[in-house]
């Protein structure tokens, strides 16, 4: 889900700098083997003055990365890059890093026409909410060429061959159904499909100073954060810059029914009324979330789920958060999104080094 943030957010600034007559070009993370900091269809842009935004890897592989796309930009001529982790520093882009794996970068021209078609589609199709993917060559001649498709149908082509277009299409759609990014053959070359699935909505209820940190955190982790309060003078621009909605409401309005549910989407109560929290959590539960926080101490919690008569296993987490020793406002809200994290993938946090395992398996 940050891959959907992250994207829109370099496709924007790409379409900037085509305006202004600029050149960049774009570095996307295709695969992966063993251990790798960033996952398949993670970016790096680079402007044609060196200046970056987003990255490939935790640091290590950026500026070899940034060196190739300068020169990319310079000749429109896409690269595939391979970077060995491993311990061993002798062979072919061995790095000696000793993170063992290894990681494919394919780095291309981000402000020609051709690929501002898709991206400029890709872009507004991210202030969507329906799945996405797009197919691009990463290798041979006609490396660069991409589709991309939603769930109608092909949104944008670079392809110049009409059937080509139709190949990348259909591997497109099969991505999109399966909603996995992966690498194949198409010919004598390589194809990356991308898929692209929105973010979880994150509903955090109650606008107090304390909500300021948890919606931060949460929408830097790649939620669509809306909160919701009925004081409308809590609602600013400056205390929630980073909301995707800011909305005076009460559970009881009727526009409240058009918040958004079902399975993608998580709520946070936390308005420090027993009142407003119950009708919250009431309207919630009638919403099939996948996960409602409620704050405050395990006996106030079960109070509520009892007045709202609550089925047994109802996806309410509270007290809410993960027991990590967090205390205030800013640990807190750290607590409560690495729970969010954890019920998204369906895992049971626990530390790393107990896991044998690949981190991301």
């Amino acid at each position: 889900m940050k891959h959907w943030k992250e994207t829109g957010e370099i496709l924007g600034r790409v379409i900037e700098l085509a305006a202004l007559d600029r050149r960049a070009s774009l570095a996307t993370v295709v695969r992966i083997l063993g251990s790798a900091y960033r996952r398949p269809g993670a970016k790096f842009l680079v402007e044609d003055d060196g200046r970056t935004t987003g990255g490939v890897s935790g640091g290590c592989l950026e500026a070899d990365v940034r060196e190739v796309a300068l020169e990319v930009t310079r000749t429109f001529e896409p690269r595939l890059l391979h970077y060995d982790t491993g311990s061993d520093d002798r062979t072919v882009w061995g790095l000696g890093l000793g993170c063992n794996g290894s990681v494919d970068v394919f780095v291309q021209p981000a402000t020609t026409p051709a690929a501002r078609r898709v991206f400029s589609a890709l872009r507004a199709s991210l202030e969507g909410d329906a799945p996405l993917a797009s197919s691009t060559v990463i290798s041979g001649p006609a490396a660069g060429r991409s589709v991309l498709v939603g769930p109608g149908g092909t949104l944008a082509s670079s392809a110049d061959d009409g059937g080509q277009g139709a190949v990348l299409a259909r591997l497109a759609d099969d991505c999109l159904s399966s909603e996995r990014s992966c690498v194949r053959r198409l010919g004598a070359a390589e194809v990356f499909t991308e898929a692209l699935t929105p973010p979880p909505h994150l509903v955090v209820c109650g606008a107090g100073d304390d909500a300021r940190p948890l919606v931060a955190c949460a929408a830097d982790a790649g939620f669509r954060v809306t909160i919701v309060d009925h004081r409308p003078a809590y609602l600013s621009a400056e205390r929630f810059p980073a909301a995707t909605a800011r909305l005076a409401l009460r559970a009881d309005d009727e526009v409240a029914a058009t918040l958004p549910a079902g399975p993608r989407t998580c709520a946070v109560v936390m308005t420090h009324s027993l009142g407003k929290d119950r009708e919250w959590l009431r309207r919630f539960l009638a919403a099939d979330p996948i996960y409602v926080g409620l704050l405050g101490p395990r006996e106030r919690c079960a109070r509520l789920l009892d007045e709202v008569g609550a089925p047994e296993h109802a996806p309410v987490f509270g007290p809410v958060g993960l027991d990590i020793g967090a205390e205030g406002p800013e640990q807190i809200a750290i607590s409560v999104v690495a729970e969010l994290l954890g019920v998204l993938s369906r895992r049971e946090p626990s530390h790393l080094r107990g896991k044998e395992r690949a981190i991301h398996a």
